[in-house]
């Protein structure tokens, strides 16, 4: 009798009797979002930031999407495109700007601002070069948390929205200059590329980024003969290894630039600079000495350009001459093929509105993702952003102490 007591007793305090502790996940708080696209109002700016399939995909996930009649127009995409995808279709400005997260791709205006809500959350390009601190003090005084997309990276210092932009104003670079040396924009009649039997165009590109890499990608495409600067020998030789060829690589100095200048049917200039205006490297004098016919293109100059004898000039009138050199300088350039853009904008923007969704909340998305955190320049109104800080005299205020006062 004592042994069966022992055996069931033994049999009780077998492990696989015991009752084990059961690991639950902790589902997140999901948060419906609220967002709203208005009609770009600044001049030629013809992308959106959305696009039918994502905002399908979104409303899938629970959240609502209100856009301004016509948004899409001027990116061949109809409000029914829109609506048949889930979203409102607003007939005022007003009624856009009151969802919770405003998207946009240029920066709200300041009659923008005046519609917009109190701690609202804004998602914009912030083009801090052409803002001034009236600007930023009265997004700051409505408690605004902003997200400036330009300043977007990740761990690896690549900037998402800027390398796709880069991507897409480098190989239209190319196909502009082709224009323009065509007969049928008054150019020199030249063929941009090579064929048999005919020296191929030359075509200097001076920045070895993105935009630098697919004009050379384009260019090399069409048969031109390419010469690449920049004072970067970490970027030209990135350049040379994704090209799979050793082209001509050189670093800037007046003297070498100058020879291939003078030799050149079409000139690129792909300087960027991280804060501020882009390093002029091209002088008037150098400009003179340029093949009458030859075309520059630009693309620096929504930096301030990096050819000295370069103004702004616009879609409508694109170009001018100076010494007989066409100048193209159009700050926007994605605009000319608005809906390839509006697509790269949305696949970027899609994944973080979805993220924000799913952790609850554009707080605590900040909290986890750092690469989104580093584009926010307003939190609540407060600036985190140096830069900005630095160029409105508006003081500074550490993002990560903020939101981490903000949690306890």
């Amino acid at each position: 009798m004592a042994e069966h007591k022992q055996g069931s007793f033994s049999s009780l305090i077998n492990p696989s009797y015991i009752t084990k502790e059961q690991m639950v996940e902790v589902k997140k708080k999901e948060k419906k979002l609220y967002i709203g696209i208005p009609m770009e109002l600044s001049f030629q700016e013809n992308r959106i930031p959305l696009i039918p399939e994502a905002v399908a995909l979104l409303v899938a996930n629970g959240h609502e999407i209100v856009i301004e009649t016509n948004a899409g127009k001027a990116s061949n995409i109809q409000d029914s495109d829109f609506s048949e995808a889930g979203a409102r279709i607003a007939y005022s400005p007003e009624e856009v700007y009151k969802a919770d997260i405003v998207l946009k791709v240029a920066p709200p205006s300041a009659e923008e601002v005046d519609l917009m809500q109190h701690r609202q959350q804004l998602i914009s390009i912030l083009q801090m070069s052409i803002q001034d601190e009236s600007y930023v003090r009265k997004l700051s005084a409505k408690k605004i948390t902003a997200i400036g997309y330009e300043y977007l990276h990740d761990e690896s210092g690549v900037y998402p929205i800027i390398q796709a932009m880069s991507e897409i104003v480098g190989s239209s670079s190319i196909l502009i200059a082709a224009e323009y040396l065509s007969n049928t924009f008054n150019g020199k009649g030249e063929l941009l590329g090579g064929i048999a039997g005919i020296a191929p165009t030359e075509v200097v590109i001076i920045g070895a980024g993105t935009v630098g890499e697919y004009a050379a990608r384009a260019a090399l495409g069409l048969g031109a003969s390419v010469k690449v600067f920049d004072n970067s020998i970490q970027r030209m030789r990135r350049l040379q290894n994704r090209l799979g060829r050793r082209i001509f690589t050189s670093v800037i100095t007046p003297n070498a630039l100058l020879k291939e200048l003078r030799n050149a049917d079409v000139a690129i200039g792909a300087l960027r600079s991280n804060e501020g205006r882009a390093p002029i490297v091209v002088t008037e004098e150098m400009v003179s000495e340029m093949r009458v016919g030859s075309v520059i293109v630009d693309v620096s100059i929504d930096q301030g350009g990096c050819f000295e004898t370069s103004e702004i000039t616009n879609h409508s009138q694109p170009v001018f001459r100076k010494y007989g050199v066409v100048h193209y300088c159009v700050p926007n350039i994605a605009s000319r093929v608005s809906r390839t853009a509006s697509t790269a904008l949305s696949n970027i923007f899609t994944p973080i509105l979805i993220s924000i969704g799913e952790e609850g909340g554009i707080d605590e998305m900040l909290w986890k993702n750092k690469a989104v955190r580093k584009g926010v320049y307003l939190y609540r109104g407060s600036v985190t952003n140096r830069y900005v800080s630095e160029a409105t005299t508006l003081p500074y205020k550490d993002l990560d102490l903020l939101m981490a006062a903000g949690r306890i």
